[in-house]
């Protein structure tokens, strides 16, 4: 197996987990309530925390003199390879749940197949972090259940939410074609075969949320070959203006 291909899959997982981590962490202190704040937060912490785990993987594996702080805060915009979900703006507080929600449904199931993994490295980071992510599932779960189930405004918002959002959620099933060496030897999760059992998942709580799922057959997709969205690149100016404006610096 060569390292490219095993590197270019951790990006496509630990991609998620920082871009999201750094839209959640853009919310500190503009929670609707202390404890949701806190809440959103912690999950942002959860996410970087794994990120740091693929990052220190992935830059061994280069073989090269690379930290896992070059490997977040040294790549261009196309060389990201976070699907489009995760770097959608934080819209509304609906807005945030709704695209949590949608991530935390597919990361779960992942990560429950990526435990199973022949590479010892990425099973254990899978164990550790499926505990962090069961919380973010239910956490995202309920508060959908809570908006849509709600008052007429906060139904009406996580409705839109849901609607706008619905478009992305099919990329999360894309393998790229160098991932098909990575799932044949087993390290990897073929990611076509979790698109049911989330569909299911989704809907199940959508209707507890009595939400209605859009009707949509076209999806977006790109951010696995890094062509993403106009939020990237400013997402990438402030996550990145530290180290760019003062190389090398060390805390």
């Amino acid at each position: 197996m060569k390292n490219d291909n095993l590197i270019q899959y951790i990006f496509s997982i630990a991609d998620n987990a920082l871009i999201l981590g750094q839209r959640l962490s853009e919310l500190c202190g503009h929670g609707p309530s202390l404890e949701t704040d806190i809440a959103m937060t912690n999950m942002a912490l959860d996410l970087l925390g794994q990120t740091r785990s693929y990052f220190q993987y992935a830059a061994k594996l280069t073989g090269e003199d690379k930290t896992e702080d070059d490997l977040a805060y040294l790549r261009t915009e196309r060389q990201y390879r976070n699907v489009l979900l995760v770097e959608q703006p934080n819209v509304h507080f609906g807005y945030i749940i709704t695209r949590q929600f949608l991530f935390d449904a597919f990361h779960l199931l992942l990560l429950q197949k990526l435990q199973n993994s022949t590479d010892e490295t990425l099973s254990a980071i899978a164990k550790k972090s499926i505990k962090e992510v069961s919380y973010h599932f239910r956490f995202s779960s309920d508060w959908m259940k809570r908006l849509g189930d709600g008052t007429e405004e906060s139904h009406a918002k996580v409705q839109e939410a849901v609607n706008n959002l619905w478009t992305y959620t099919d990329e999360l099933f894309h393998n790229l074609d160098s991932d098909n060496e990575i799932i044949t030897q087993g390290v990897g999760v073929d990611l076509s075969e979790l698109k049911d059992s989330y569909y299911e998942k989704v809907k199940e709580v959508l209707t507890d949320a009595t939400l209605v799922i859009p009707e949509t057959k076209y999806f977006q997709k790109g951010g696995k070959k890094g062509i993403h969205t106009e939020h990237m690149g400013y997402l990438l100016a402030d996550l990145q203006y530290m180290q760019r404006t003062y190389p090398n610096m060390k805390w």
